[in-house]
């Protein structure tokens, strides 16, 4: 087991605060220490990493003294350690990755526009953190699921046949282990509504398409066998569905207690980290907390 620290990245709004009692939960669960940081941004708009000048710090953080007090009257608490920075959260945060397990931080902080679904700095920290980072929205993001999902706690993972993550799996059998959670697979795969065809074309018929949603189950079985016989305890349940990945993964969000993506893999025509198109929209609207899971060591170095 790991002795790294989770992370939980606080600027005393109630998104962060929000965050903090999830990385809370999830350290108890690690067994490990939790590491509160605040990032003073003291730098003029156009500079980072320094202070104004003739400006100095306050002595005391007031947000990590806000946590302290928070956190004076909880009993059980796991080691907590606190820290602040100075410079731009958007780059110190991230950098915090190479030593801890885990990032946590809400989805929208004090500073950008609240109309946004999603922070800057929460999206920095999902792009370029060496290690997983998990998004906690905001409360009262509604999703409108009208398929039947069994009662219990679960955690959701999106998976693909052709190019599964084993990263991201791993990490979701993990942490459904932990939090005593079954694993709900979800896989989707592209079928038309309609086809135009001539006298005498094909047009693909309803048990086609059962067809085809029962081979990819038979597929994520086979992929997801490995870690169903290192957790043993974990429950497991995939979901084969055409069309949109994001719209699936986000509608099987509600009342989850997790929801695991990857992040992305770099291309040759597309160098830079990237958060692919799947992981940005399940971010930007699922109900539940997200982790985006970095590819395999040096696969986006």
């Amino acid at each position: 087991m790991s002795t790294l620290p989770v992370i939980a990245a606080v600027d005393g709004s109630d998104s962060s605060l929000r965050a903090l009692d999830w990385a809370l939960a999830e350290t108890e669960r690690r067994g490990t220490t939790l590491r509160v940081v605040h990032v003073r941004q003291y730098a003029p708009s156009n500079q980072t990493d320094v202070l104004v000048s003739g400006e100095e710090p306050p002595a005391v953080d007031p947000v990590l003294s806000q946590v302290r007090d928070r956190l004076a009257d909880r009993a059980g608490l796991p080691p907590v350690e606190y820290l602040d920075y100075e410079g731009s959260p958007g780059s110190v945060i991230p950098g915090l990755g190479d030593s801890a397990q885990l990032i946590v931080l809400g989805s929208r902080g004090r500073g950008g526009f609240a109309s946004l679904l999603l922070g800057s700095n929460g999206m920095a920290a999902a792009r370029d953190a060496a290690c997983p980072v998990v998004i906690v929205p905001q409360e009262g993001r509604e999703i409108h699921n009208e398929s039947e999902v069994e009662p219990g706690p679960r955690v959701v993972v999106g998976a693909s046949v052709e190019a599964p993550d084993a990263h991201t799996l791993a990490f979701a059998f993990d942490a459904a282990d932990r939090m005593g959670a079954r694993v709900d697979v979800v896989s989707a795969f592209p079928w038309p509504e309609y086809v135009w065809t001539a006298v005498g074309g094909f047009v693909p018929s309803e048990s086609d398409q059962q067809a085809a949603q029962d081979e990819i189950v038979a597929l994520i079985g086979d992929i997801v066998a490995p870690y169903r016989a290192e957790h043993p305890d974990v429950r497991v349940a995939v979901v084969a569905a055409p069309g949109d990945a994001a719209g699936h993964i986000v509608g099987a969000s509600k009342d989850a207690e997790l929801i695991v993506v990857g992040r992305h893999r770099r291309r040759l025509l597309k160098p830079a980290r990237l958060l692919g198109s799947v992981t940005q929209a399940v971010l930007l609207h699922a109900a539940s907390p997200v982790a985006v899971v970095p590819p395999e060591d040096g696969e986006d170095d």
